[in-house]
């Protein structure tokens, strides 16, 4: 619903005052976005090691099993690797400096750590939604590719 009353910016701003349950729930997320923080950190780091060695895994495979992997496979695999350990860091970035800034925000009444804290939050849901229309295109390109492929491979197939 529309209101047509004008905003008076002389009119003193209200200032949003969180109670005790509102700041323990804060403190709390705050933990827990630290704890996933530090997790992913740690998880980056493993992504890191793995892409490191997955190229090397790639080609003792292919000697030993003698299977046909494409030439750099291993490398593509690798930078696949790479690339996802870059998107998780960031992820595991915003969380952590969301939850710090918000267990300090709200241990030491500091509203501007709140705030900051709080655009971190708003970073990683951005982020996280950037990535899930990202993700959705590329499946529905997946999906017409795959149509139009089955199409044209069965009037090939009926000729």
């Amino acid at each position: 619903m529309e209101t047509n009353e004008p905003y008076d910016q002389t009119s003193p701003v209200q200032e949003l005052v969180l109670n005790a349950e509102a700041q323990n729930y804060l403190r709390e997320a705050g933990k827990w976005a630290v704890f996933l923080g530090i997790l992913g950190f740690i998880l980056t780091g493993f992504l890191l090691l793995a892409a490191f060695f997955v190229g090397a895994i790639f080609s003792l495979v292919a000697n030993y099993q003698q299977t046909p992997y494409p030439a750099g496979m291993g490398g593509i695999v690798s930078i696949v690797y790479i690339f996802i350990a870059v998107f998780y860091f960031f992820f595991s970035l915003y969380l952590f400096q969301f939850g710090s800034r918000i267990k300090r925000g709200i241990l030491f009444s500091d509203a501007m750590a709140v705030s900051t804290g709080l655009d971190k939050l708003k970073s990683f849901f951005k982020l996280w939604g950037i990535t899930t229309i990202v993700i959705l295109a590329f499946y529905a390109l997946i999906i017409i590719l795959v149509v139009v492929v089955g199409i044209t491979t069965s009037s090939l197939l009926h000729r």
